[in-house]
């Protein structure tokens, strides 16, 4: 279970000042759920990933998982309690391929046709792409689907995606949707997506709003997703 404590995260802006991003914010992720984040711009969405997953540390608060509070653990650290965290953006590994990345993510025990399973779940052709150095030569989306299937080899107890649907075409978005119902569907473990998209929140357990850095609404989608499909004008939320 991850929960986070009255957590602050305030940025200096040029003036001196500093900038309040997530502000006194608390919440309870139990165990076996997928929880989509959504909201405005700008409405601390990223940042509370990164602070998740240590990229970003809190100004005040605790972040505890499974009991353990890892609010001044290292990235590295985390990812040995079980967190794996999907960026926006993903990294480039220049010299390295991409069979050996999903080796590594997979613990170094894996065997050459799980890697290529691994790779098929994301729509990507093994054979084109199991020998290829995870550079300049991918494109964004390719990229995107590679750092997935490096995440569903972790097989880790929470796993946080930071919109996934970025850079993604129709085609490899469709499949998406079905990798992570199958991730839900087929562990116990637990799924953390930032996303704007529809079809993301609608089959997420629940959906938790973020506007200006504090929770606006927290709930079932079937209570949450009528006032979001009002759009940002008319959504209660957003105001």
């Amino acid at each position: 279970m991850l929960e986070l404590q009255n957590i602050s995260f305030q940025v200096p802006e040029t003036s001196g000042e500093q900038k309040e991003i997530i502000r006194d914010l608390s919440l309870t992720f139990k165990d076996h759920t997928f929880i989509a984040i959504t909201g405005p711009n700008g409405g601390g969405k990223s940042t509370l990933a990164k602070l998740i997953m240590g990229i970003e540390k809190p100004t005040s608060g605790k972040i505890l998982f499974n009991g353990v509070d890892i609010t001044d653990m290292s990235i590295s650290d985390r990812a040995k309690q079980g967190i794996s965290f999907a960026f926006q953006q993903p990294v480039r590994f220049k010299g390295i391929k991409v069979k050996d990345l999903i080796t590594l993510a997979a613990g170094n025990n894996v065997k050459l046709p799980n890697v290529c399973d691994y790779l098929s779940k994301v729509g990507l052709c093994a054979r084109d792409y199991i020998n290829r150095d995870i550079d300049a030569s991918l494109s964004g989306g390719e990229l995107k689907r590679i750092e997935i299937a490096s995440i569903i080899a972790r097989n880790t107890p929470l796993s946080v995606f930071d919109e996934p649907e970025a850079g993604i075409d129709l085609w490899s978005f469709n499949n998406l949707i079905k990798v992570f119902e199958e991730m839900h569907s087929s562990s116990t473990n637990s799924l953390i997506i930032i996303s704007h998209q529809e079809r993301i929140l609608n089959i997420a357990d629940e959906i938790v709003v973020l506007s200006g850095g504090q929770i606006a609404a927290r709930g079932k989608r079937e209570e949450i997703m009528p006032e979001l499909l009002k759009g940002t004008e008319g959504c209660k939320f957003y105001q």
